[in-house]
């Protein structure tokens, strides 16, 4: 597994099988973003996006457009739609996103739906153990990170006109069912773990109160904007995952900072660092910090939460290694990426055991 560039946020030339006409697409915003004018420069931003992600550069302004891939997609997938609505509803209520400023659903334009938001310069960190900060800066960012995350789930979702965005209940039981079924639509190769893994974790889920908030989904440092500067959090991105659900989803995702097994993702891990010395706060001080800004009473540090989110992940990738086996490949290192799905599946197995699994 190959060591990541240390931030994120890095653009390259655009990818084979991701153009488009450029002139159209300039020739579109031109009218429908007010102020746009090019010329236009187009670059893509380098990683494993599911929805391939380009920066536009004009002589005046920057921004960034995400597009669906072309080719045959699972059914739900790279909604680019409800990432428009999402990010324009939470933009709109205060919280750090990028400003969307335009949504086109007309397929003439690049040949599938995108949306175009506007830049926000940033930094993000692969590494949840940021080496180029200082232990003032890392206590700094991971506050701001934790304050962001309670401040989207107490945003009033109603009152944002998202009572539809998803179904509120059962959260786990459904994403647990979503994730299953992703993994089977795209299965490549038996890894038994999968099928175990998805057999208990259904039963498994500890009890706790039911809570429906707003959920990224993939709330992770490396979808966190960090202002140029200043330790704080500029943006939030990539909301292709959110919903309504249990704020658990996202609480115990952000933390498996904390509880990666080594070796099992590129993003690595803070298991078996020195965290005072780093300035990192204890998963527990961390989560009692998320209580104390939410009201709510929690517990995010269960092995089941390990498990649950490392299948999660295996059965993300999975799908990644199904559209490079049907020729719709939009990460250049999907290779890389599909060696890490039986890993994982070990690695949320060994979890589950943990946990309770036979």
């Amino acid at each position: 597994m190959s060591a990541p560039a240390a931030t994120i946020g890095q653009t390259e030339a655009v990818v084979p099988g991701t153009q488009f006409d450029e002139a159209t697409l300039e020739r579109y915003l031109v009218g429908a973003v007010p102020g746009f004018s090019g010329p236009m420069a187009v670059d893509q931003f380098q990683g494993g996006q599911s929805n391939p992600t380009f920066l536009l550069t004009t002589p005046d302004a920057k921004y960034v457009l995400r597009r669906k891939p072309a080719g045959v997609l699972l059914a739900s997938a790279h909604a680019v739609d409800r990432e428009y609505r999402i990010t324009r509803a939470l933009f709109e209520a205060g919280l750090p996103v990028p400003e969307p400023l335009v949504l086109c659903e007309d397929l003439d334009v690049i040949g599938t739906m995108f949306y175009v938001m506007r830049h926000v310069p940033g930094r993000g960190f692969w590494d949840p153990r940021m080496p180029q900060l200082s232990p003032a800066e890392r206590a700094a960012v991971y506050d701001s990170a934790n304050d962001t995350l309670a401040r989207l789930h107490r945003v009033d979702y109603a009152a944002l006109g998202l009572a539809d965005y998803g179904r509120p209940g059962n959260y786990f039981v459904r994403q647990i069912s979503r994730w299953t079924r992703q993994y089977e639509a795209s299965r490549t190769i038996d890894i038994p773990e999968m099928d175990w893994l998805a057999e208990w974790l259904p039963g498994a889920i500890p009890p706790s109160d039911e809570r429906t908030t707003i959920i990224h989904g993939d709330y992770s440092f490396h979808n966190l904007l960090i202002h140029p500067t200043e330790p704080r959090v500029a943006a939030v991105i990539d909301w292709e995952l959110s919903t309504l659900g249990d704020p658990l989803g996202d609480l115990t995702y952000h933390m498996m900072e904390w509880f990666r097994p080594e070796g099992v993702d590129v993003r690595g891990t803070l298991r078996g660092a020195d965290l005072t010395a780093l300035g990192i706060p204890t998963p527990e001080a961390y989560a009692r910090t998320y209580c104390e800004r939410t009201g709510f009473d929690v517990d995010p540090t269960h092995p089941f939460y390990t498990a649950f989110n490392l299948f999660r992940v295996a059965a993300i990738l999975q799908g990644i290694a199904g559209r490079a086996r049907d020729g719709v490949q939009t990460a250049a290192n999907a290779g890389e990426i599909i060696q890490r799905i039986r890993p994982l599946a070990l690695a949320a197995w060994h979890s589950a055991r943990e946990a309770g699994a036979g």
